[in-house]
């Protein structure tokens, strides 16, 4: 009896642990299953397909991972979209300014520090006569001749010469791409033909017309003297004053006639110099002693003290009209009746001449405007004036290897130094 109990309490138990099993293997088949359905959602996603989920599942204890997994994907989703939209403008703004860039009539290049070319716009194409493709990774100086000595970041509006293109004129300026390490320059190209032939026909017609002004003009100032010298007859104190004033006019006319001259030959010739060896003192003694009767005439009067008399080696001829040019400007804007001075000084290397006024000064932002050709402040005071006086004086004095140096103060003073080599 009892061996018979032993065998059903086995066999019991066998029963139960084949039960047992039984479910447990169900149990370990539903997980693997699911686990296989997350793993497929989860290499859709991998590859792009954002549209994958999970479907509902009623076992509570998958439904919190199913949960997750379906709003990370719903994320995704929303993200997807909102970079495919960033996308989408961002190409759309490149292409407007692509467009924009593309239209312009100046030439774009994109050039690394050795010159060669890593972009450059269809006007670049033209006038290079080479498809933008084959451009690029060639050499700039393969189209282009640059001004010697100057290397690519120092370009700034610098005439250049298109091989392919020689019957145009083109000007060239550069700018640093900061980006990154890397050197990179962005160079534009402008076409200044048109300006160019604009700018020859003003500076022809100048010439001509300030020739055949000056005729006259000379013509009149001979008369004038024929009457003030009495060929004519007798003539009054009145009539004598009147035909002074005429006169000081017309050579204040033939004076602007011989700077527009002046100007134009300097343009296309150059400033042709005779040099020779000028004793300081004796030469400025000349100049203020012909300038004096006009400063007296502005109830002004010209100062010079001597100091050492230094030997330069210039055009006379050239140099006296920058010394009467500035003495001239310092009479014009003397608005006190502070006399003006003339100092002389000595620099390592060089000879100064100073000439200094004590009236309305010039605003620091036009100071760097003074020598620029046509650029007069003589129009805010109603006084004659071309405005090349100094651009004509800085040409005169640079030939020289010197330079002017201005320095002023409103309503205080203002000084005009001439550096000039010894």
């Amino acid at each position: 009896m009892a061996w018979y109990l032993l065998n059903f309490a086995i066999l019991a138990a066998l029963i139960l642990l084949f039960i047992i099993t039984r479910q447990t293997n169900r149990r370990w088949s539903k997980i693997n299953d699911y686990l296989g359905i997350v793993t497929n959602t989860v290499n859709s996603v991998r590859y792009g397909n954002l549209s994958t989920k999970i479907e509902e599942i009623s076992h509570p204890t998958y439904q919190n991972v199913t949960d997750s997994i379906n709003r990370m994907v719903d994320t995704l989703n929303d993200r997807e979209k909102m970079i495919i939209e960033y996308q989408t403008e961002l190409m759309r703004q490149n292409k407007l300014l692509e467009s924009v860039i593309n239209s312009l009539s100046d030439g774009i290049l994109i050039v690394n520090e050795k010159g060669n070319i890593l972009r450059a716009t269809p006007k670049i194409s033209t006038w290079f006569g080479v498809k933008g493709s084959e451009l690029v990774g060639k050499s700039i100086y393969d189209y282009v001749q640059t001004p010697e000595n100057i290397s690519i970041e120092k370009i700034s509006n610098q005439d250049v010469f298109i091989k392919h293109s020689p019957a145009n004129n083109f000007s060239m300026s550069s700018i640093k791409l900061s980006l990154d390490e890397k050197k990179r320059y962005v160079l534009l190209i402008t076409d200044v033909t048109n300006e160019r032939e604009l700018e020859k026909l003003k500076e022809d017609f100048v010439a001509t017309l300030t020739h055949d002004l000056k005729v006259p003009i000379v013509a009149e100032t001979n008369m004038l003297n024929f009457f003030l010298d009495e060929k004519f007859g007798a003539i009054n104190d009145k009539q004598k004053f009147a035909l002074l004033n005429m006169k000081n006019s017309n050579k204040e006319l033939v004076d602007l006639v011989q700077i527009l001259l002046e100007t134009y030959k300097v343009k296309e010739q150059g400033i042709p110099l005779y040099k020779e060896n000028i004793l300081l003192n004796g030469f400025l003694r000349d100049v203020i002693d012909e300038m004096q009767p006009i400063a007296l005439n502005a109830g002004l009067k010209i100062n010079f003290e001597p100091q050492r008399d230094i030997k330069v080696y210039a055009d006379s001829l050239q140099l006296v009209r920058v010394v009467k040019n500035l003495i001239s400007n310092a009479i014009s804007h003397s608005n006190t009746s502070e006399n003006i001075d003339i100092k002389t000084g000595e620099l390592p290397g060089f000879v100064t001449i100073s000439v200094i006024d004590y009236g309305q000064g010039i605003p620091k932002e036009e100071l760097k405007l003074i020598f620029n050709k046509y650029y007069s402040a003589a129009k805010k005071f109603r006084k004659i004036g071309t405005g090349l006086g100094l651009y004509l004086s800085q040409q005169i004095v640079q030939s020289h290897g010197g330079e002017i140096i201005v320095d002023s103060e409103e309503n205080i003073r203002t000084e005009f130094c001439v550096k000039l080599p010894i």
